[in-house]
C-alpha cells in the first residue's frame, strides 16, 4: 500500500479509502448494500490488515446507520485512533425538520455533535461538506466549518460535488479571513466518467488541493460483471439504483478494452478500473466500497497493479471524448506558449 499526503497538509493517506455506504443499508441505500454489524466488522479489520488508514463515511448513509456500525467497529477491534483519519460529510438531509439539512451554521454544528456520537469519537480527521447548498451563502459555510476546528471537533476539512469555481470561491472567502481551507475535494472519477479533467482536476493541481474519487467503478457498472452479451438484468444494482449515470454503449467499449488487458495481466476486469484512476494525476486515495471480503481483497489489490504506458494510453484513447469549451480553446491558444522556450540567450552577451 502507498500513502500519499492528503492535499497540502503534513498527514499521509492510504491510496486506497475504504467507503462506508454498503454498512447498514437502511432504507433508499439497500440496493447499495445491507451488511450487518458483524460483516462490517470484518470489512474493517481485513481493511485496516492490508494497510488502509483512511475511511470515509457520511451521516446520511442509512441515515446515520452507517457512522453507528463503523464507531462500533472501530471500538469492537480495539483499533487505535491515532493510526487512522476518519472522514465524514454533512449537508444531506437527516429528518423531517426544517433546519435538518443544509449547510448553515446551525446544520453543521448540530450535525456533526450527532456524527460525533454515532461514531463515539471526539474528533473527525476531515469534515466535508457533501455538495452545494443554494440557500446558504457560503461566508455561512466556511465560518461555520471554521468554527468546528476551533473548536477541536474537525483536523481538515474538506468538499464534494461541487464545481471548481464554487470550491474557489469558498477557498478566497476562507483565505480573506484567516480561515481553515479546503484540503480536499471528493468527486465521481471512472475511467467511464472522466468530466472531473475539465475542471476539477487543473483547479486540483494547481491549488495542491487533494482528489479523493468515489465510484471509480461507476456503481459496479466496471466491476467485470456486465459485458454487451451479459446487461444489468431486472433485480441488479443498476436498474433498481442506477446511478452514477453511464452511457453504457460507450461503457461497453471501455469495458472490451480492459477486458483484453485484464486478461494479460491474470487479474479481474474491477482491478483494471481502479489501476487507472488511481495512475490519474491529483489522485491522491480512491474510495473503494465492498459487500464481501473477496470483493474488497480484490480491490484492494490494485493498488498493487500498474498499468503499462501502452495501456494507459489505450484505455484513454476508448474513453477520451471531445473537450468543453473553453477547455479545447484553452488548450488551442497555449500551444505556442508551452513546452521549449521560443527564445533562447546569447551566453557571451545577453542578446537574444
Amino acid at each position: 500500500m502507498n500513502y500519499n499526503l492528503l492535499g497540502n497538509t503534513g498527514v499521509l493517506v492510504s491510496e486506497i479509502c475504504l467507503g462506508t455506504m454498503t454498512f447498514g443499508g437502511d432504507g433508499y441505500w439497500k440496493a447499495i448494500g445491507e451488511l450487518p454489524q458483524d460483516a462490517v466488522n470484518d470489512i474493517v479489520k481485513m481493511s485496516i490488515d492490508n494497510g488502509i488508514n483512511f475511511i470515509d463515511t457520511a451521516n446520511v448513509y442509512s441515515y446515520g446507520l452507517s457512522e453507528t456500525m463503523l464507531g462500533q467497529a472501530l471500538k469492537s477491534l480495539g483499533l487505535s485512533r491515532n493510526e487512522l483519519v476518519i472522514a465524514t460529510k454533512v449537508r444531506g438531509r437527516m429528518g423531517e425538520g426544517k433546519n435538518q439539512v443544509g449547510l448553515g451554521r446551525l446544520q453543521i454544528m448540530q450535525q456533526l455533535d450527532d456524527s460525533l456520537k454515532r461514531l463515539q469519537l471526539d474528533h473527525v480527521d476531515l469534515y466535508q461538506i457533501h455538495g452545494f447548498d443554494p440557500l446558504t451563502p457560503l461566508e455561512e459555510t466556511m465560518r461555520g466549518l471554521e468554527d468546528v476546528v476551533r473548536s477541536g471537533k474537525v483536523r481538515y476539512i474538506g468538499c464534494s460535488n461541487l464545481a471548481a469555481w464554487q470550491v474557489m470561491k469558498a477557498n478566497g472567502i476562507a483565505e480573506k479571513n484567516g480561515w481553515t481551507k479546503f484540503v480536499s475535494t471528493q468527486n465521481y472519477y471512472s475511467v467511464a466518467g472522466r468530466d472531473l479533467e475539465n475542471e476539477i482536476v487543473p483547479m486540483v493541481q494547481d491549488q495542491q488541493m487533494a482528489i479523493l474519487p468515489w465510484s471509480p467503478l461507476a456503481g459496479g457498472f466496471l466491476s467485470g460483471k456486465y459485458t454487451r452479451n451479459n446487461k444489468p438484468e431486472d433485480g441488479s444494482r443498476r436498474l433498481s439504483f442506477d446511478f452514477p449515470p453511464v452511457d453504457q454503449e460507450r461503457a461497453y467499449d471501455i469495458i472490451d478494452v480492459m477486458q483484453s488487458i485484464a486478461e494479460a495481466h491474470g487479474v479481474s476486469v474491477a482491478r483494471i478500473a481502479l489501476a487507472w484512476v488511481l495512475a490519474q494525476p491529483g489522485v491522491t486515495s480512491v474510495i473503494i466500497g465492498a459487500k464481501s471480503t473477496d470483493q474488497l481483497t480484490d480491490n484492494i489489490k490494485a493498488a498493487e497493479l500498474s498499468l503499462t504506458t501502452e495501456q494507459l494510453d489505450q484505455l484513454n484513447e476508448v474513453s477520451s471524448r471531445p473537450k468543453p469549451y473553453p477547455q479545447w480553446m484553452i488548450d488551442r491558444q497555449s500551444g505556442d506558449r508551452l513546452g521549449a522556450n521560443t527564445f533562447t540567450t546569447n551566453q557571451s552577451d545577453g542578446t537574444k
